[in-house]
């Protein structure tokens, strides 16, 4: 019989089963960092890791059970009773503390992993459940490997786990073998077949093998599971795990599909991700579902117009929703002069459609040689076409001596307010001690944050456009420079940032 009960319990197993994900290690510190993280974003339970491992894994889950609260610690135990005692010591300091032991029940890991019979097997399981109930009421069984295991000897495994005490039973797509409308029909019968089912919540744990736990998981809860384990984006062994992110946010979304209900604060969503992203040093795709940098970005002149006009016509979700502040209008060949307008407009340019225009026939120039243009980039085409920013600074004088075994000097004269000056310095490089010329001269205390090269022209004459992206204080600024002699160019490029800098102040 189906679940009618519309709240989903969500289980968050970052980390645990996310920090099995290669190369990632995460130390006490990081992972109470996260696990603050989670706690605020309003996770049900949070796995901590796996104690019997190891004393690092064991004292990280003591001090999560420790620090958190209003959310449920639980810790991972192989169906042993070692592994348990360990789990139990380590949780047991947490608030309504869970224990999760597992087992493996499909035929192939009986045969070649834990060379048991089906009987041994029904025994463990049980056994196990037991002996953490003489802990805790909060107890978890998971069926490993379940969606590749007969379903008739499952349903018995959850029946007797049911019996010794377990509350929760989980159903793993271990390898994530699954297909949605295959993994629905599996989880219906469990719920059918297993008598005293209505005693337990039924949970669900999917990888992403073959790019489907997503899909397995809202398949699972529509035939009555209650508690997802995932992780947030969707790391974890090998291909990952289900992303909460995804499953949360398909809920909120297609509510009219999906009429349930969970405890997440999505508005921490991508604080979450982007703090997990960091720690792990797991970068999240560009165009991951949800939290990817692309997932609310567009670049479509088309796409562009619609969400200008209004936001549903391209955006399902609104990105105020997962904690973003608003949609992002990227700028590149494929934008057309509505959203060029609008962007100049949200930076505080009012322009005649002349100067529209004058605008937009130089941005086009520029998206063709880079993906991306910039507001920075955006402001250097204005003063350049539209305020015709003066010259603070004018080059007069450039010289750079360098090469094998000698160390890169530059020597530069500038003009500023009809004076001349000049400088010598070295640098790692000749573009480096030119620069370091020009800071000597002009005294900025600006800082660079990007240098980019780019040929105009083909062949070894070819005239090189660089263009210097710096930030002094809170304003950043972007400057173009072109010449045959690329260091020529990086010092034109170099005043122009500083003469825009300069127009600023």
């Amino acid at each position: 019989m189906k679940n009618t009960n519309n709240r989903i319990i969500i289980f968050d197993t970052t980390l645990r089963d996310g920090e099995q994900s290669p190369g990632v290690s995460l130390n006490i510190d990081d992972k109470l960092q996260i696990g603050r993280q989670l706690e605020k974003l309003g996770v049900d339970v949070l796995e901590a890791g796996f104690p019997v491992t190891s004393p690092g894994d064991f004292e990280g889950v003591r001090t999560l059970a420790r620090e958190l609260r209003g959310v449920q610690v639980t810790a991972l135990a192989r169906a042993v009773k070692k592994d348990i005692d360990t789990a139990w010591e380590a949780i047991k300091e947490g608030e309504d503390p869970r224990i999760h032991t597992f087992l493996a029940t499909s035929d192939i890991h009986l045969k070649y992993k834990l060379k048991k019979s089906r009987e041994e097997v029904l025994e463990l399981a049980g056994e196990a459940v037991k002996y953490a109930s003489k802990y805790t009421s909060n107890v978890e069984f998971s069926a490993e490997d379940a969606s590749r295991s007969d379903l008739d000897f499952l349903c018995k495994v959850f029946e007797r786990v049911i019996d010794c005490g377990a509350t929760t039973v989980n159903f793993p797509d271990t390898v994530g073998y699954a297909i949605p409308w295959d993994f629905a029909r599996m989880i219906k019968y469990v719920m059918e077949h297993t008598p005293n089912i209505h005693k337990a919540v039924l949970s669900i744990h999917c990888h992403n093998d073959l790019g489907l736990a997503t899909a397995n998981v809202l398949s699972a809860i529509n035939e009555g599971a209650r508690q997802v384990e995932c992780t947030i984006n969707g790391i974890g062994e090998r291909a990952g795990n289900t992303a909460m992110e995804e499953v949360v946010m398909a809920i909120k979304t297609r509510h009219d599909c999906l009429p349930y209900e969970t405890k997440i604060n999505t508005r921490h969503i991508a604080a979450t991700s982007k703090l997990v992203s960091m720690l792990t040093g797991m970068v999240v795709q560009p165009n991951k579902a949800i939290v990817g940098a692309n997932a609310f970005a567009h670049e479509s002149g088309i796409h562009q117009d619609g969400v200008l006009k209004e936001r549903t016509t391209y955006e399902i979700m609104n990105p105020k929703d997962i904690g973003l502040s608003s949609s992002s209008i990227v700028l590149g060949k494929h934008s057309g002069r509505h959203a060029l307008k609008a962007k100049l407009e949200e930076m505080g340019y009012q322009l005649k459609d002349d100067e529209i225009t004058r605008v937009y026939e130089r941005f086009k120039v520029l998206a063709d040689k880079k993906k991306e243009v910039f507001p920075e980039d955006l402001e250097a085409i204005v003063a350049e076409e539209i305020l015709r920013i003066p010259e603070k600074y004018k080059l007069t004088y450039l010289h750079v001596a360098g090469g094998s075994g000698i160390r890169p000097t530059a020597t530069v004269a500038l003009e500023i307010d009809e004076k001349e000056e000049m400088a010598v310095s070295v640098g790692a490089g000749p573009i480096d001690a030119a620069f370091n010329a020009v800071s000597k001269i002009v005294k900025t205390k600006s800082k660079l944050l990007r240098f980019t090269v780019n040929s105009i022209t083909g062949g070894t004459d070819a005239q090189g456009e660089v263009t210097v992206r710096l930030q002094e204080g809170d304003k950043v600024v972007t400057g173009q420079g072109a010449d045959p002699d690329i260091i020529t160019a990086s010092v034109r490029a170099y005043l122009a940032a500083l003469n825009r800098l300069a127009y600023k102040n």
